[in-house]
C-alpha cells in the first residue's frame, strides 16, 4: 500500500481525537459499559482488546452514535458527538469485520459509490478514488465484480471503501481476518501509513502479534469497564508473568528440579523429554540464577531460549481468558 495523507482541517492543533467519559449502556437487566472512559490522541494507533462480550463493539456503536447511550459524554475532535453531527462524521471512517461491498458493482464503482456518501463533487471524488485504489494495490482489478476477488484483496477493497473520502479517525474492526499472510502484512503496513499521514486509528483484533506491531497504545477492557491501558511494554511491566526459560537438560535429577522450583522468582517449572520449563515472575537475570544453580549440581545443558512476557499473558492475567476467535 501507498502513503496515505489525509486533508488538513482548521481545527488540526487539537490533540485529543476520542474522549469518552464515564459512558453507561444498559440493556434492560445487562450492564453493558459500566462508567467507560476512553481517551485517543491524534495520530495513535489505539488498539482495543477484550473478551467477546466485553462491551468494545457496544463501545465503538455508541462513540459512532449507532447506538444509545444511558450516561456518559462522547466528544470527537473537541466537540460533542451526536446522531445529528454529521460534520463530525464525515471525518470518520469505518473499516467493519464484515465485508460491506455490493456484489453487483464494479471495484472502482463499489469505492465511489461509499465516497459519495460524503464527497458530492464528481472531480474530487474521481480524485479520491483513485488514490484509494492505488492505495490499496487493485489498479488492476477495477472492473472486477467483489465475487471475482481473492479473500485478500475483496479485504483490501473493503478498506479502500471505508477511507476514500479520508477520514481523520478510522476505525478497523478485525481487517485480517482469514487473509493470506501477503494480504496481512499489506494491510498492517497500510494501516501504519494511515497513522504515518495524519490519521487516527481505533483498532481491534484477536491477532495479539499484530497488536504488539502496530499499536502505539491498547486497553484492555472487560465487563464494560477498563482494565489497563498504555504502551505495550507498560502493560507488560504491570503484571506479575515475567518471562519463560527453556533449557535443554540431560538427566536432571528431582532434588535439582525441587531446588530450582523453590527459587522465589520461579511460578512454575516442569521436567519433560529432557526439556526444562519455567515461568518466572518479574525480575532481572532469572536465566543467569537458573544456569548457575545447574551449574552448581554439575548438570550440563544445550539450547537454552529466554521469551519476554507477551500480550497475550497480560491479556490472561487481567481478564483470567485467552482472547480468542
Amino acid at each position: 500500500m501507498h502513503n496515505y495523507h489525509i486533508e488538513k482541517y482548521d481545527d488540526w492543533i487539537i490533540m485529543e481525537i476520542v474522549a469518552v467519559e464515564n459512558l453507561v449502556k444498559r440493556y434492560k437487566e445487562l450492564l453493558a459499559l459500566d462508567h467507560f472512559n476512553m481517551q485517543i490522541e491524534k495520530g495513535e494507533v489505539f488498539a482495543l482488546l477484550g473478551p467477546n462480550g466485553c462491551g468494545k463493539t457496544t463501545a465503538i456503536n455508541c462513540i459512532l452514535q449507532l447506538l444509545t447511550f444511558d450516561k456518559g459524554v462522547i466528544r470527537l475532535f473537541g466537540e460533542d458527538m451526536s446522531p445529528s453531527r454529521y460534520d463530525i462524521k464525515r471525518r470518520i471512517g469505518i473499516v467493519p469485520q464484515n465485508i460491506a461491498v455490493f456484489e453487483e458493482l464494479s471495484v472502482r464503482d463499489n469505492i465511489d459509490y461509499f465516497c459519495a456518501l460524503y464527497v458530492r463533487d464528481r472531480h474530487t471524488r474521481k480524485r479520491l478514488v483513485d488514490e484509494a485504489i492505488e492505495f490499496v494495490g487493485l489498479e488492476d482489478y477495477t472492473k472486477f465484480r467483489p465475487r471475482k476477488l481473492s479473500g485478500g484483496l475483496i479485504r483490501r477493497l473493503n478498506i479502500a471503501c471505508g477511507i476514500a473520502h479520508k477520514p481523520e479517525l478510522i476505525f478497523f474492526d478485525e481487517p485480517t481476518v482469514a487473509v493470506d499472510p501477503q494480504s496481512r502484512y499489506s494491510i498492517l503496513e497500510g494501516i501504519k501509513s494511515f497513522s504515518w499521514g495524519g490519521a487516527t486509528i481505533v483498532y481491534t483484533s484477536h491477532y495479539m502479534e499484530e497488536v504488539e506491531e502496530i499499536g502505539t497504545r491498547i486497553m484492555i477492557m472487560d465487563h464494560g469497564q477498563t482494565l489497563a491501558c498504555g504502551t505495550n511494554n507498560e502493560l507488560k511491566a504491570m503484571i506479575s508473568t515475567g518471562e519463560k526459560i527453556q533449557v535443554e537438560v540431560a538427566d536432571l535429577p528431582i532434588d535439582v528440579l525441587s531446588s530450582i522450583k523453590k527459587m522465589p522468582f520461579v511460578q512454575r517449572a516442569i521436567y519433560e523429554g529432557n526439556e526444562l520449563d519455567v515461568s518466572c515472575t518479574t525480575g532481572k537475570n532469572n536465566l543467569g540464577h537458573i544456569l548457575e544453580l545447574l551449574q552448581k549440581h554439575d548438570r550440563s545443558f544445550g539450547r537454552v531460549y529466554s521469551e519476554p512476557p507477551t500480550l497475550n499473558d497480560v491479556f490472561l492475567e487481567l481478564t483470567g481468558s485467552e482472547l480468542r476467535d
